[in-house]
């Protein structure tokens, strides 16, 4: 018998690396829009938490000296503290936050460090405890209710 001189080698052709990259890439293609949307997600939601800490935190603070405090470092700084330190790193979550006050009454704004990567909503709150949203900007006081 003579040997076949066509005889297969061990091994991929380029064909089937080709087919398997292909197949890869539609892969990564559906999967990273996705991931994107649920870390959007999962940063609106912690900004939210975080506004409805800041929130009970002024209120306690305002039950506790009479006034709502005027700057974020208030609240932690204060004793016994109101916030955690974790409060003061920036940006929280995706969202950098300004604090805004007087004694009296008192803004809160959360916004996306990058629109559209870390977030989508903008947030604002003040002293009525109620957190209002805005798509695609930074929230006001005649911004929907959430």
């Amino acid at each position: 018998m003579v040997a076949d001189s066509r005889q297969r080698r061990g091994g991929f052709t380029l064909i089937e690396l080709m087919i398997v990259i292909a197949i890869i890439a539609v892969v990564v293609v559906i999967a990273i829009p996705n991931l994107l949307r649920a870390r959007i997600q999962s940063n609106e939601s912690a900004t939210i938490q975080n506004m409805r800490a800041i929130l009970s935190a002024q209120a306690a603070h305002h039950a506790a000296k009479n006034a709502y405090a005027a700057e974020m470092e208030e609240l932690v700084n204060a004793d016994p503290s109101f916030l955690e330190h974790d409060f003061l790193q920036e940006p929280l979550a995706g969202y950098v936050f300004l604090f805004a006050g007087d004694g009296e009454t008192y803004t809160i704004n959360a916004n996306a460090m990058r629109w559209g990567r870390t977030g989508v909503r903008g947030f604002f709150s003040d002293a009525s405890a109620v957190i209002r949203y805005k798509v695609g900007g930074p929230a006001d006081a005649e911004s929907p209710v959430l």
